[in-house]
């Protein structure tokens, strides 16, 4: 029944692709942010499925042309029989495009995104994976063979610094389109603010983090990710794995 399902989705994904959202573009890849914007007058909600039964809900709306706002909340063990653990608070973010993208020139946004990743530590005042704070991108993208190529970077400063390592940071990924249906994920996030001996030394050596991203139906994404490949940093003995589901509407 569950190979049945799946071939079912697949083939019903293929027809309804012929009709997903043109010009929809990649605002994330897997947790480093691009340049790209949600069109004006439209939502996304995004909910990312992570380890210990967590559930992160994320609402991000195109208020201008150039300008997003959103608010994100979730915990863990959301399912099950124990204790949710919800995280201390709702977590804010926006990004304004600051330069448009013309072929010889990448665009460039500016934004601000409190929500990190994985568990929250009450004693370092952090989560797992620190949110990148204050960050500055650039996105160009490419006409390459089966679909485009999106290649980003940035630098960021998190303000999750209680555990003393406070230090600029940066990233850098791609996004490799397979028509309109699939999408292919990689970034490298530097950590430079998470590799001391006095933090969760979860970032030592950084972290590769990839996925692929399905659009399934026209405005439906299903996404899945695995984190931290290399598993580097002493509590990271194996990648994470996650997955988000993504629906985007104008209003």
């Amino acid at each position: 029944m569950a190979i049945f399902i799946l071939v079912f989705m697949f083939c019903f994904g293929i027809v309804q692709s012929l009709h997903a959202q043109a010009g929809l573009q990649p605002r994330w890849l897997v947790d480093s942010p691009t340049a790209g914007l949600l069109p004006k007058g439209s939502f996304a909600m995004d909910l990312r499925f992570y380890g210990e039964n967590g559930i992160l809900t994320q609402v991000e709306i195109g208020l201008l042309n150039r300008a997003s706002a959103g608010v994100s909340f979730g915990g863990e063990q959301l399912v099950g029989n124990k204790g949710a653990r919800w995280n201390p608070r709702i977590e804010f973010m926006g990004r304004v495009r600051v330069i448009e993208e013309r072929i010889k020139m990448p665009a460039l946004a500016v934004g601000f995104h409190s929500q990190g990743y994985g568990a929250y530590d009450q004693g370092l005042e952090r989560y797992t994976t620190k949110s990148k704070g204050f960050y500055v991108v650039l996105s160009k993208n490419f006409w390459f063979a089966l679909g485009d190529l999106g290649v980003h970077g940035g630098v960021n400063r998190s303000l999750e610094d209680g555990d003393g390592d406070g230090d600029i940071s940066g990233f850098v990924g791609i996004d490799k389109q397979f028509g309109r249906l699939f999408s292919l994920l990689l970034e490298y996030d530097f950590a430079f603010n998470d590799n001391q001996d006095n933090t969760l030394d979860s970032g030592r050596g950084g972290r590769l983090n990839g996925g692929g991203r399905w659009t399934i139906f026209q405005r439906f994404i299903l996404e899945f990710d695995l984190k931290n490949i290399f598993r580097s940093g002493r509590r990271s003995s194996m990648p994470d794995r996650e997955i988000r589901v993504l629906y985007v509407q104008k209003f």
